[in-house]
């Protein structure tokens, strides 16, 4: 059975078991590797995506419940080569150590601001609650605030 959907604004068409985890299908099936698996239980926020401009974990979501959605990936945020407000302020507050978690962290962050354009910290921490091994949210609720500053900039 065929589920379409939109990948990164392309029109997509998978014929895969309707069960499979959007994670799954995107990954294995489509060949775009910047969402990562992390628990498969949808509790780390590794495997985050957007899915109609909501910020969702898609280690446990079957494929067949996005049938006509709008699914954006990590690799959908820069821009002709140009990053993103995000990607920009996580890099200039070096956000990553081991770096596993953050493709699902910059996309909470991603649908935090087009929510909540100034964030506060309490904003943050409730939109996002990715886990990170590292512990760097210190680091990640300064480049959401950059990122804020650099999309009023932008």
């Amino acid at each position: 059975m065929a589920i379409n959907f939109l990948l990164n604004e392309q029109p997509v068409s998978v014929d895969v078991d309707p069960a499979m985890p959007l994670l799954w299908v995107v990954r294995e099936k489509l060949g775009l590797t910047g969402t990562k698996f992390g628990c498969g239980i949808a509790a780390c926020g590794a495997c985050t995506m957007h899915v109609d401009g909501t910020a969702t974990r898609t280690c446990m979501l079957p494929v067949s419940s996005v049938a006509g959605a709008q699914i954006r990936t990590i690799e959908a945020l820069a821009t002709d080569g140009a990053l993103n407000a995000v990607q920009q302020a996580w890099l200039e507050h070096q956000v990553p150590q081991c770096g596993y978690c953050q493709s699902g962290m910059i996309m909470a962050a991603e649908a935090l601001l087009n929510e909540t354009p100034d964030p506060t910290d309490a904003d943050i921490d409730a939109a996002i609650t990715n886990i990170c091994r590292c512990g760097i949210y210190d680091r990640v609720r300064a480049a959401v605030h950059r990122a804020a500053q650099l999309r009023k900039e932008g």
